[in-house]
């Protein structure tokens, strides 16, 4: 899925002087999902990507065949930012998602409060992995539907066949469109206030 911003006048907007938090948060899933439109469709600033040309030397090793139209492939991370306040910024970083790149994903987990994990219903087998590392890390995330088409299955389906446990957030999006990129941060963020919450009430 090519990467798309919805400003196309976005540019490297300077940080605040006043800027003192930094929070961040990771996208996460298959191949060609939509983890680069994403971060670029919501990002205030023009998005670092590190997107490569496909050549033959990842055929036999990727498997693009659900993305034929797919021509690049984010080789290390992509990054964007979103001004909260005066005083918070939120860092955003689109993991890669061939299997060859995994080994990038833990640095990457470093820090994060939390993760957004993307996934196409019409290769959903290609996000068990994105889960079953998050659930090692012990990282909060949400699960959200890109839908390039028709979904395949409903969201009660995608949550069955990923095995979700009820509390795991499951939204639909279009990664293409900022306000629906937005909200599914604003669930994750809505996510961890709750989790933050539940502990503190914990005797």
């Amino acid at each position: 899925m090519p990467s798309a911003t919805s400003d196309p006048t976005a540019s490297a907007l300077p940080l605040r002087d006043s800027a003192r938090d930094g929070l961040k948060i990771v996208v996460v899933g298959g191949f060609g999902v939509g983890k680069t439109t994403m971060v670029g469709s919501v990002s205030e600033i023009r998005p670092l990507s590190t997107e490569e040309v496909m050549t033959t030397a990842g055929v036999g090793i990727d498997d693009s065949k659900a993305v034929t139209a797919k021509t690049t492939t984010t080789v290390a991370f992509d990054f964007g930012r979103i001004t909260l306040t005066d005083e918070m910024v939120l860092y955003l970083f689109g993991a890669p998602g061939q299997e060859r790149f995994w080994f990038l994903w833990d640095r990457l987990f470093a820090g994060t409060l939390g993760a957004v994990v993307l996934v196409d219903t019409r290769r959903l087998a290609d996000s068990w992995y994105a889960i079953d590392r998050l659930e090692h890390h012990g990282l909060p995330f949400v699960v959200a539907r890109n839908n390039f088409d028709e979904p395949e299955f409903t969201l009660d389906e995608v949550r069955e066949a990923l095995s979700l446990r009820p509390e795991v957030p499951l939204l639909d999006c279009d990664a293409r469109k900022r306000d629906s990129s937005r909200d599914v941060l604003i669930a994750l963020v809505n996510h961890l206030h709750s989790l933050s919450y539940a502990q503190e009430s914990t005797p």
